[in-house]
């Protein structure tokens, strides 16, 4: 199997936290979350369960937490790629095909985040709203910042709802790659993710 590697994201300054975190990243590479217990995660850790249950209060709770750490390394890994002096088309294509190389790096732990999530109820739902607003507020930053640092009118405004859909439909190109075994082929997308944020912009624009 495909080597897992989590991205690196800021999990925290204590050594059993970030440690439990890459277990749980580990194993549900391996098997799914579903089939995961907390045997298995302290197992991997190297802990005892007493240390996990002083971190996290089940394995619905560790998921989450890895969600939010490996998302906050994707969402970094955008807005690192952006350069200021392209044009908004340019930077956006360019931040997309760093943050899809980015989730292909790790096809498995990929797979589980993105189908996993969807099973943890009510609060698996607002963790996954949380990350997708926080993509969308970078893609109306990176198409409409050009435009207010110019001070003019902007060449291709996009509003949050515009940015929340194209968000959406990145996110299903994701989901349906996955299902293909293709997720380690992610950054192939980025050409169809990024017509899919222009269209936006000028459908937004057509309404104005």
């Amino acid at each position: 199997m495909r080597k897992q590697s989590l991205p690196a994201p800021d999990l925290g300054s204590h050594e059993h936290h970030t440690r439990l975190l890459h277990a749980m990243a580990r194993v549900c590479g391996e098997k799914g979350f579903a089939l995961v217990t907390i045997a298995d995660i302290v197992r991997e850790a190297g802990v005892s369960k007493r240390t996990f249950y002083e971190h996290f209060q089940g394995k619905e709770p560790c998921f989450l937490a890895l969600y939010r750490a490996a998302s906050a390394s994707a969402l970094r890994t955008l807005r690192d790629a952006v350069s200021p002096e392209r044009p908004w088309q340019s930077q956006v294509e360019h931040a997309l095909g760093a943050y899809l190389s980015h989730l292909a790096a790790g096809p498995d732990l990929i797979r589980t985040l993105f189908v996993d999530i969807h099973h943890l109820g009510a609060e698996g739902i607002r963790v996954r709203r949380e990350v997708m607003q926080q993509f969308a507020d970078f893609i109306v930053d990176t198409v409409n910042g050009p435009a207010r640092a110019a001070g003019g009118a902007a060449p291709g405004a996009l509003t949050s709802t515009m940015a929340m859909a194209a968000v959406g439909g990145i996110h299903e190109l994701v989901l349906q790659a996955i299902e293909r075994g293709e997720a380690g082929s992610l950054q192939a997308m980025t050409p169809s993710a990024s017509e899919m944020v222009r269209l936006l912009t000028q459908a937004d624009l057509s309404g104005r």
